[in-house]
């Protein structure tokens, strides 16, 4: 009798000293970002950095609490290593115990990333990665995305360029980001003609060689003669103009880019593109917010990536207010179909067939008066709402 009643008060004890325990861990929502804290694209990831814990401040009006749980940020740096980002997001799900991830910084990596996701059937929000094949053909239910995907920086970049009697050659990296970038791109130019396509390893320093080739294709071509750029991360592709194209009339053309990046822009007066993000263009209560307190606390603006992950902490937010702090993977993946929410960026929706944000892109125009400078100088022109851009679904 004595040792049944001794047995009952050690499962009672046990009981309430699990009970806090459990309850502590029931009060958190707990969500990994894998990113390139270092790597070839070390800026982008820590802008993306910056702007997600910026974007839950915002969103949860500094409690970073939703329905009283509180949110955990878990960072793990995949280096930009395609591996070491698919072996740290397993680990996220299944050590960390992570809820959701968000990331990452690199298409490749992403690529590597989308199959953890369904082993594990836990959400990826992928933010700032742009591979078409990310929501195409490699695409799984548990993935969302905040970030632009390659056509629609293709789509928005022809508006400004596919025009009669404009000849274009492009020049991309030789990697999933610029393979795919240029594929939209020619899929979406109507009737511009597109006569060389050059790519080049992504840790290119000397564009030499590239140019020379391009050139070659171009330089006898009547009419107006572009060299359209997608390039991510270290390098100067810009060099080539140091080859003297407007000798042979060439023009040189690019989407968006860091602000470090854009300032090489000042350089080609007159220049014209589209970008996803640019601090100065979109008019809203959470761009506003985002402008002001960033050059608040790093004394500077807001730049591209910054915006992307401001974006993808608003997201999930959002899907967490719907469904009242639940973060479970069926609960989260209803919310986010469909959803429309707020970014510094202005609305942006999940498509339900492909779970891509649906977002406005922005037609600029490099001031034609720019000198040499650090300061950007870029003037909108357009901006080009989603509902003028018709953005294939690929998954199928």
């Amino acid at each position: 009798m004595q040792r049944r009643t001794w047995v009952a008060l050690a499962a009672l004890a046990a009981t309430s000293l699990a009970t806090p325990f459990a309850l502590a861990q029931s009060g958190e929502i707990k969500i990994a970002h894998v990113y390139s804290r270092t790597g070839p694209l070390e800026a982008y990831g820590k802008q993306t950095q910056a702007g997600l814990m910026m974007g839950l401040e915002y969103a949860t009006g500094g409690t970073m609490t939703v329905n009283g749980k509180k949110l955990v940020v878990i960072e793990k740096d995949d280096q930009g290593k395609p591996d070491l980002g698919k072996s740290l997001l397993a680990t996220a799900y299944s050590d960390d115990k992570a809820d959701l991830a968000i990331g990452p910084s690199s298409s490749g990596v992403a690529l590597a990333m989308l199959p953890v996701a369904e082993e594990y059937k836990k959400v990826l929000l992928v933010e700032p990665a742009v591979a078409d094949a990310i929501t195409g053909d490699k695409w799984n239910k548990y993935i969302f995305r905040t970030g632009r995907n390659s056509s629609q920086d293709a789509i928005s970049n022809a508006v400004a360029l596919d025009k009669p009697g404009v000849t274009i050659a492009t020049l991309a990296q030789d990697y999933a980001f610029g393979r795919d970038g240029v594929k939209a791109f020619k899929e979406s130019v109507k009737t511009a003609k597109i006569v060389h396509e050059e790519y080049l390893p992504a840790t290119t320093t000397d564009f030499t060689a590239g140019a020379t080739r391009l050139i070659e294709k171009l330089k006898d071509q009547p009419g107006r003669k572009v060299i359209w750029i997608v390039w991510a991360g270290a390098g100067n592709p810009f060099k080539i103009a140091d080859l003297d194209l407007k000798r042979h009339g060439i023009e040189i053309a690019t989407g968006g880019n860091i602000l470090p990046a854009m300032a090489a822009y000042n350089n080609h007066p007159g220049m014209e593109g589209a970008s996803y993000y640019y601090y100065k263009f979109p008019k809203n209560a959470a761009n506003d917010w985002l402008v002001t307190e960033h050059q608040k606390r790093f004394q500077s603006p807001p730049d591209f990536f910054t915006a992307g992950g401001f974006s993808a902490a608003m997201a999930v937010v959002s899907a967490l207010k719907k469904t009242n702090g639940d973060a479970g993977t069926n609960k989260l993946i209803a919310a986010m179909e469909g959803m429309t929410f707020e970014t510094p960026k202005g609305p942006m929706t999940f498509r339900k067939e492909d779970h891509q944000a649906m977002q406005s892109m922005f037609h600029f125009k490099v001031d034609p008066a720019a000198k040499p400078g650090p300061e950007v100088q870029l003037q909108l022109v357009k901006e080009i709402k989603p509902s003028e851009m018709n953005v294939p679904v690929r998954n199928k």
